[in-house]
Formats: structure tokens, C-alpha cells, sequence
């Protein structure tokens, strides 16, 4: 019985083994899966879920791109200042490179003797010279207030052209509503005509629509529709109209009903007029919670709650799905049971008090549509800007810095204005009393806090749930928007794309040829054993580029270097187990006393040769330039997926052959010092 056991759990290991190879596979190279998935999706509508398309992070030399190098100028700067203000406007060039769309950018500080640079990667940039004109630009920090303004409407013209445009795109859906009523196939239709960029090539299928999903209009029809059927009726949604076909169902979301009462503190996110101090509103929320039940529930909300809704619901929430409410909410509120009074509950915004109401599983629908875009007044009329300019900006702001409430000791940033600045801050505050006035760096928000008071002193607080290093991250981007710190283009590199992707073919093709020459050398010389190697080094090399995927390594040059490395050192491992399996046959022992023998044997010298390797590794690492880095941590990865490679792969694959053979090992061939004995 225990034989069978042990052996059941090897069968388990191999299946694993097995499966651990596809799916690292198709992780890789989700293309060819995902094109099967596609047609399976196509003619049988079982809408099987595909696989993420993502893309190996490539570095500069590979992807082509710009390294630049910037100087900070900080002579004008204290000494004691001079990190922080780099690291600020560090940050602003960041969010300025992620501003416009490069992919695995990296923006690093380096000191050389006084200096301070700003090495700049930015793979895949074209046009370089426009890159260096963002980046070069000064911090831009500014201050907003909400824009009242009235937009504008359209004029007559512009209305007559959206009339006609959209009387048009229904024109053209009827005709294809026709044909497809006529009975031409609905999927090469839409592959034809249908403007839905996203499900076009797949035959206009969406997958199944859940309640709250954006497609509304699109859901209620699927609701009343029959499986298989065509819509009659043109199907109008705010994208156009849609001609949609309708097929299976199945059980969706559960959705939970529940009122609420927020009591809040001073501090919480978005406590406007706070009564109470983090302790004391725990205590008056389980004072609530002592007595609310479900008939006085809604007069207790309308009491005590911080909510501004409750003046119209009476802090009912109506229905809500995972995903919609914060998750400590969430998980109390779908816990529960319904009827039960739950709290109270901490979240950001303070504590709830909790009446689970409801709950119900919503209908999720099949649905594939074709659509015809229409156009609304938005598409002619940009957007109004929802903040306005006030006229405040960074030249205006004298020093930002951390410090603490000396009643309650929150995290604060305090401001502080030249003269200019003061009496714009004072007009502005003056106007914006009970308002947000926002806080901008280089176009994007920062901060928004809400305005208590007149300030006329020209020094404020930006309050909010800080922790001390997200305040000094704050304080940093404040001062780079107002501290005079330039910087200076000192070098500039230039990687051709085609170089780059000349230098990622050969690559490949080295690496390819290289572990195809490995594993004949094993097949040849070990046999059966080596064929076992070949199954470990497929699970390893998949296994470590599906971890280069997942965990987001940057490729080099040196890193795929590192990476072949690491593979001719998976083999050793190998190499070193079926040499010690070798002398332990030569000795007489059983095949399977010489499997564990040999593994025994084996693992201290691949212990100790590995651990010197990624000792070497991680010091380069650490001390490493970015190619080096590179280099240094696929080679350390490749290192302990090797070890996990050889030693439990090789070791369970040998295990489930062994019983296959002679107790002394007849017919398990090696080629070498080791002569073969025929199977028994």
C-alpha cells in the first residue's frame, strides 16, 4: 500500500511537471493559443477566456531608443537641500517620460563628486529631439479652482453636419440589420463592416455582459431576447446603433443591498466638517451600532451620518457588486448575513455602520454585435476643462515642507507665498471657500484639498490622510515646481531601432542554436537520462522566461547573455547528478538506492557552486551599472529555477522511470565509461 502511495505521488509529480511546461508555454507564446482559442470561441460561443498578450520588457539595446544624461544645476540650493530638490525634479522628469507613452523607461540620480545627473533610458523613442525638449523644460506647478463656466453649444451648421452624419450611420445599420435578417452569416458581416474595433475580427462577439457592465442598452435587450436570435430592431446605445445577436446565459455576480452611517473624524478622507477625532467617532459608531436595527435604521442615518447622500437616501446604497465599494466595506457588507446589523467597519473615509438589506445573483449574457458609430454634441465641442487657471503658480511659492498638527500630530505639507503670491492665495480662498482648489505639476493633479477658510497670511496646510513618506514625496514635487533647479543636457546616445532588432535576432538565434546543441550532446551521450535532461532543461527555459515576463525583467544584450549562461549551467547540474548516478551503479547498488544516492551525492557540489555564483551575482547587482544589472539578474534567476530544475524535475522524472528497469539497472543506458545492460 505504501508503494502505491509514493508511486500515485510521483505520478501526480510528472503530470505536474507536464502541465508546468504548458502552461509556462503558452504564458511565453500566448499568440498560437490564443489564435485556437479565437476559432474555438468563434464556432462554438463557449467565449473561453484568452490568454494576456503580453510583451517581454526589452531594454535600450535591443529595442532602440535615447540614453540622455542631464545636470542638475543646484549652486543656488543649501547643501542640506540639494537631495531632496534633485529627487523631486527627478520625479517630475518620470512622470514627464510616462507622460508620453515609453515603455520601460528608467530615470536614475547619480552623484559624481559634487554634481548631480539624471540618467534618462527611454526605449523606442523615434524622435529624440522632441523627448529632450519635454524633459528639459522647467517644473511647471500651478494652482487651479474649479471652471463654472457655461460651454458653449453647437451652431447651426455644426448641428445640421451631426443630423446628417448619425441619419446616415442608421441608413447604413438598417441595410446591414437586412442582411443579416436575410440570412448572410452575422460573424462575416460584422468582420466586414462593424466599427467595434475590439470584437471586429472575432466575429463581433463580446463575450457574456454582466448587470453592471458599460453596455446597458445592450443588456436589457439580451434580457428579453432569445438564445440564437437576431435583434429585430436597431439597438441604440451612446456609442450607435447595434445589430445584435444573442446567445447563452449563465449564472453571474452576487449583488449585495445595504444602507450604511458614516460617522467620520478629523483626518478621514473627504471628512468635510468633522465633529470627532478618530477615537471618539469609534465610540459614537458603536454607540449607533448598539441600537440601530432595521426599523429605526434609516432616522439614525438621517441623524448621525457623514454622508452627504443621506439627505436624499437615507444611506441606502442600493445594489452593488465586488469591485464598487472599498474592500474592507465589501468584505463586511458580503460576509454578512440579510438583516444583520454589521460595524462598525474602518475605511479611509472613517467608520460605517452597516444594514445588509438584500442579496441576489445577477444573469450574465452572451452577446456579439455589429455596430455603426454615431456622433454626439462631444465629438464637435471638446470637453470643458473641469479646473481653470487662478494665476498662481510655482514662481509664487517661497518653501514646502512636512510637518505635523500640534493638536491631533497628522501629516501636513505647509506652503508658504512671496507677496504676489499672497494676494492671489487670499483671493483665491476668499472665492473658494467650502470648494476644491487643485494643485498641479507639469499638467496633472497632485493634491485637491478643500478650502476651510480665508487665507490671507499666504501660508496654508494641505491636510489629507498623509503618511510621512508620502507627504515628503509631496513636499519634493511642490518644491520642484518652485525651487530654481534647471538641468542640462550633458550627453546624448543614440540606439537605431534596426540595430536593436538586429541585435535581438542574432541573439535568439544564438541562444536557440546554443540549447539545441546542448541538448543533442545530451541525448547522445546519456541516452534515456538525457532525454529525461532535455523534458527538465524545456520545463526550465520556459519556466524562466515566463517568471522574465511575469515579474517584468528588462532584456539586454548581457541579460540574454546571462540567460544562456544560466542554461549551460542547468545542464551541470545535470551532467553532475548522472555522473554520480554512473559511479553508484559501478558500485553495484540498486537503480533505485543509486538514483537517491547519486541526487545525495550530487546536491552539495551544486549547492556550493551555485551559491558562489549568485553571491557573485547579487554583489553585481548591487554595485552594477544597468547592463551589468541586467546581466547579474537573469543570471541569478536562471541560477535558482536551474536548481529547482535539476534537482526536483530531473529527480521525480528518474524516480517514475526507475521502476521501468532491473533492481540493478538493466537497460537503463548511459554511453561512455558506463557500458549498458540488456533489459530484463
Amino acid at each position: 500500500m505504501a508503494k502505491t502511495n509514493i508511486r500515485g505521488k510521483i505520478r501526480w509529480g510528472i503530470a505536474g511537471i507536464f502541465a508546468l511546461l504548458i502552461a509556462s508555454g503558452i504564458f511565453v507564446s500566448p499568440v498560437t493559443f490564443n489564435n485556437v482559442l479565437a476559432k474555438v470561441n468563434n464556432t462554438t460561443h463557449l467565449g473561453l477566456p484568452l490568454v494576456p498578450e503580453r510583451a517581454f520588457r526589452l531594454g535600450l539595446d535591443l529595442q532602440g531608443g535615447a540614453h540622455l544624461v542631464y545636470e542638475a544645476d543646484v549652486q543656488n540650493i543649501a547643501e542640506s537641500e540639494r537631495a531632496d530638490a534633485v529627487e523631486g525634479v527627478r520625479d517630475v522628469i518620470d512622470r514627464r517620460v510616462n507622460g508620453m507613452g515609453v515603455g520601460e523607461s528608467q530615470v536614475q540620480i547619480a552623484k559624481v563628486d559634487t554634481a548631480y545627473r539624471i540618467n534618462v533610458e527611454l526605449p523606442g523613442v523615434s524622435d529624440v529631439e522632441q523627448a529632450i525638449l519635454m524633459i528639459g523644460q522647467t517644473p511647471i506647478l500651478e494652482f487651479k479652482e474649479i471652471n463654472i463656466e457655461q460651454p458653449r453649444g453647437l451652431t447651426d451648421e455644426e448641428a445640421k453636419q451631426l443630423a446628417e452624419f448619425n441619419a446616415d450611420a442608421q441608413a447604413r445599420a438598417k441595410a446591414i440589420l437586412k442582411r443579416v435578417r436575410s440570412k448572410e452569416k452575422f460573424e462575416e458581416v460584422a468582420q466586414e463592416v462593424s466599427e467595434d474595433a475590439v470584437t471586429k475580427n472575432n466575429g463581433g462577439y463580446m463575450d457574456y455582459l454582466k448587470k453592471n457592465s458599460p453596455y446597458s442598452e445592450l443588456y436589457a435587450w439580451a434580457q428579453k431576447a432569445l438564445p440564437g436570435k437576431v435583434a429585430k430592431d436597431l439597438v441604440e446605445s451612446v456609442e450607435g446603433y447595434n445589430i445584435l445577436k444573442r446567445g447563452a446565459e449563465r449564472e453571474g455576480e452576487k449583488e449585495v443591498r445595504a444602507s450604511h452611517i458614516l460617522i467620520c473624524y478629523l483626518g478621514a478622507q473627504d471628512c468635510e466638517n468633522p465633529q470627532y477625532t478618530k477615537q471618539e467617532a469609534h465610540t459614537k459608531a458603536q454607540e449607533i451600532y448598539d441600537e440601530a436595527s432595521g426599523d429605526n435604521f434609516e432616522e439614525l442615518a438621517k441623524e448621525f451620518s457623514s454622508d452627504p447622500s443621506v439627505a436624499t437616501n437615507k444611506g441606502d446604497l442600493g445594489y452593488f457588486s465586488t469591485g464598487m465599494m472599498l474592500p474592507a466595506f465589501e468584505q463586511a457588507a458580503f460576509g454578512g448575513q440579510v438583516g444583520q446589523i454589521i460595524g462598525p467597519i474602518e475605511t479611509d473615509f472613517g467608520f460605517h455602520v452597516i444594514y445588509k438589506k438584500d442579496e441576489r445573483t445577477t444573469t450574465e449574457y452572451e452577446v456579439s454585435r455589429i455596430l455603426v458609430k454615431t456622433r454626439t454634441e462631444a465629438d464637435i465641442i471638446p470637453p470643458q476643462e473641469q479646473w481653470k487657471n487662478t494665476g498662481l503658480s510655482g514662481k509664487n511659492l517661497e518653501r514646502s515642507e512636512v510637518v505635523s498638527d500640534p493638536q491631533t500630530g497628522a501629516i501636513q505639507v505647509a506652503l508658504s507665498f512671496d507677496d504676489e503670491g499672497k494676494e492671489l492665495f487670499a483671493d483665491i480662498t476668499k472665492r473658494n471657500i467650502g470648494k476644491q482648489v487643485a494643485i498641479f505639476l507639469d499638467g496633472e493633479v497632485i493634491s485637491a484639498p478643500t478650502v476651510q477658510t480665508e487665507i490671507s497670511d499666504g501660508r496654508a496646510v494641505i491636510t489629507g490622510s498623509f503618511n510621512l513618506q508620502e507627504a515628503r514625496l509631496l513636499s519634493q514635487r511642490l518644491n520642484a515646481g518652485a525651487l530654481p533647479v534647471p538641468v542640462e543636457l550633458v550627453s546624448q546616445q543614440s540606439v537605431g531601432a534596426t540595430l536593436g532588432a538586429k541585435s535581438l535576432s542574432q541573439s535568439l538565434k544564438a541562444g536557440i542554436a546554443g540549447v539545441l546543441i546542448v541538448m543533442l550532446f545530451m541525448l547522445l551521450y546519456y541516452r534515456l537520462p538525457g532525454a529525461l535532461s532535455v523534458i527538465a532543461l524545456s520545463v526550465y527555459i520556459t519556466l524562466t522566461l515566463a517568471i522574465f515576463k511575469l515579474i517584468g525583467v528588462t532584456l539586454t544584450l548581457a541579460g540574454i547573455a546571462g540567460f544562456i549562461l544560466s542554461i549551460g549551467m542547468a545542464v551541470d547540474a545535470n551532467v553532475l547528478i548522472f555522473e554520480r548516478l554512473k559511479e553508484e551503479l559501478q558500485k553495484g547498488k540498486s537503480l533505485k538506492a543509486a538514483i537517491e544516492e547519486g541526487f545525495s551525492r550530487a546536491w552539495p557540489s551544486i549547492r556550493d557552486g551555485n551559491m558562489s555564483t549568485l553571491i557573485t551575482c547579487f554583489l553585481l547587482i548591487w554595485f552594477g551599472t544597468s547592463f551589468v544589472k541586467g546581466f547579474a539578474v537573469t543570471l541569478a534567476i536562471g541560477i535558482l529555477v536551474s536548481m529547482f530544475s535539476a534537482i526536483t524535475i530531473t529527480r521525480v522524472m528518474l524516480r517514475f522511470v526507475g521502476p521501468w528497469f532491473s533492481k540493478r539497472g538493466g537497460g537503463f543506458v548511459f554511453l561512455g565509461s558506463f557500458s549498458h545492460i540488456d533489459k530484463q
